[in-house]
């Protein structure tokens, strides 16, 4: 609709109209036709020309007042200006569409900060807390304990050099922050303790398998000879030692292996089950408690194989 349009729809209800309501009429006509410019120094009779077409007759009061209400736009409606208090009362009349996704986020903030301090913060301070005393105090204490036990239980002097040796090897590492190095010695430590307990004797297996010759590998015109043994405990009972396999290279947990010996006594062994189907002389070492090694009986060459 023009401005010519809505004063036309004034007309019809002229007789009703106030002074104020008409200079409202004006001023909004003035904002709607470009025709009309407020600078125009005849712009009172143009407007009573226009209202008079019109059928209505304005004062040039009327005219006027309306002139000033366009001059400082009193009837323009002027967008609220954007701002803190402007954007906390949109927030607020929207607050039912954004409310409870903010509750939601701000509680899962609130629980997640929670769970991080009062649960998680802790227990890793508390963790790294006791992975400290286990490196300073802890795993030094069980060094000592070992250490202690080993010099008590040997009946050779290597075993306590060695022992010690280990324990000084540890402790550097704990005092460095070396778990790992730490570590290795207790294991260490704990393998000289548990072969100086170790209370065995190593007999050759009395089977159809008791032993077997092989070519080695840096050497093809050699000939390595080996019997089958195993560490028989007190009780009759074979025990699982870790053998290291000249062969591989390998260390494995066996229960049975072969013992590398010179022609000579492979062949003796050979002659005694040839004999009657029996090896009388099965023996080959003793190994008794608080001892490293085992006490041969029998020559052999230092070498062990895991498979064969």
């Amino acid at each position: 609709m023009t401005a010519r349009d809505e004063m036309s729809a004034v007309s019809t209800g002229s007789d009703i109209l106030t002074d104020d309501m008409l200079a409202m009429d004006v001023a909004d006509t003035l904002r709607r036709d470009d025709t009309l410019r407020l600078d125009d120094p005849e712009i009172v009779p143009a407007l009573q020309a226009l209202y008079r077409e019109l059928g209505i007759e304005i004062s040039d009061s009327v005219a006027k007042s309306g002139l000033a209400a366009a001059n400082d736009r009193r009837f323009t409606y002027t967008p609220p200006q954007s701002g803190l208090g402007a954007v906390l009362a949109r927030l607020y009349v929207m607050r039912r569409t954004w409310l409870p996704a903010a509750t939601a986020i701000a509680l899962a903030i609130v629980v997640g900060g929670g769970g991080y301090f009062l649960v998680y913060r802790p227990y890793h301070e508390a963790q790294i807390e006791q992975a400290q005393r286990e490196l300073t105090q802890v795993m030094p204490a069980q060094m000592d304990a070992l250490y202690e036990t080993i010099f008590e239980e040997t009946k050779v002097q290597q075993a306590t050099n060695d022992a010690s040796d280990v324990r000084t090897r540890g402790k550097d590492a704990a005092q460095k922050g070396d778990r790992a190095g730490a570590q290795q010695a207790i294991d260490d430590l704990t393998n000289i303790r548990d072969t100086l307990r170790l209370d065995y004797q190593l007999r050759i297996v009395d089977g159809d398998k008791w032993g077997f010759w092989s070519f080695p590998k840096s050497n093809s015109d050699a000939t390595n000879y080996y019997l089958i043994v195993q560490a028989i405990d007190a009780g009759g009972t074979p025990l699982s030692l870790p053998i290291h396999s000249e062969d591989s290279g390998r260390t494995e947990t066996v229960s049975a292996w072969g013992e590398r010996v010179p022609e000579e006594v492979y062949r003796a062994v050979e002659a005694d089950k040839s004999d009657d189907g029996v090896i009388e002389h099965n023996l080959v070492a003793i190994k008794d408690f608080g001892f490293l090694q085992p006490d041969y009986v029998l020559p052999v060459l230092g070498g062990e194989v895991t498979r064969w």
